[in-house]
């Protein structure tokens, strides 16, 4: 009997640094993939016309991450296009996004983010929530989250 099961991981790495670029926080915690963001997934195997993720966002709220979640409990500022997008790997396929937050980019007590494919409304594809970063207005938060797609 064939067993195939995929199975989605993500860690998300998120670097704070002052205005002189000295690594103030650094942190890597897990994330959950949502519904829709599943959704998002299969629906672009069929090739529909929903969009690639290309935004990120920052919150304020520890409100645990559950599958169905949509959108950031509590948004800090706008989303932030992402800087980057690169898939790697053979057989554990991994999904890279990047985005930075500048200087005055959602500052406050950082403790949720997500992951986007619009600057508004659209899809969530994942969603973590993590223990707070304090980032003032002349901070920057770079955050690299990765999502593996593995045959358990």
């Amino acid at each position: 009997m064939i067993n195939d099961q995929l199975k989605f991981t993500g860690e998300v790495k998120l670097v704070l640094r002052d205005k002189d670029g000295n690594v103030k926080d650094t942190r890597e915690v897990k994330n959950l993939v949502v519904r829709t963001g599943l959704a998002f997934i299969a629906s672009r195997m069929v090739n529909t016309s929903k969009a690639v993720m290309s935004h990120m966002a920052l919150g304020s709220s520890s409100t645990a991450a559950s599958a169905e979640q949509t959108d950031l409990v509590s948004m800090l500022g706008s989303r932030e296009a992402l800087d980057s997008t690169t898939i790697t790997g053979t057989y554990n396929e991994k999904v890279q996004y990047v985005a930075t937050f500048e200087a005055g980019d959602a500052t406050g007590a950082v403790v949720e983010a997500g992951i986007f494919n619009a600057s508004t409304s659209g899809d969530m594809l994942c969603r973590t929530v993590f223990s707070v970063v304090n980032k003032a207005a002349d901070d920057t938060l770079a955050i690299t989250w990765t999502i593996t797609l593995a045959a358990a």
